[in-house]
């Protein structure tokens, strides 16, 4: 099943990253009140079902793929409908 994570920042969190990218937007003339940088990761996972793949896939992410005191997660799973 292909499942794709969205990584961001939670927000408070510093995001050094979003705020280069919102600096030189302005330096190039956009107006742009704030910008934050995430990731994003797909994934191949061999489930039967969407809540099997999103339960793991939850699991992957809490261990390993966010750090869950500074980044939130979102789980995407393809065709699924929830």
């Amino acid at each position: 099943m292909r499942v794709t994570v969205f990584i961001r920042p939670k927000a408070g969190i510093l995001d050094p990253e979003g705020e280069a990218v919102r600096g030189s937007l302005r330096t190039l003339g956009f107006s742009v009140g704030g910008a934050r940088i995430g990731r994003l990761v797909d994934l191949e996972v061999d489930a039967s079902t969407p809540h099997e793949a999103r339960t793991e896939v939850e699991r992957m992410c809490s261990q390993l793929l966010a750090n869950p005191l500074i980044e939130s997660f979102e789980v995407e799973i393809e065709g699924a409908a929830e």
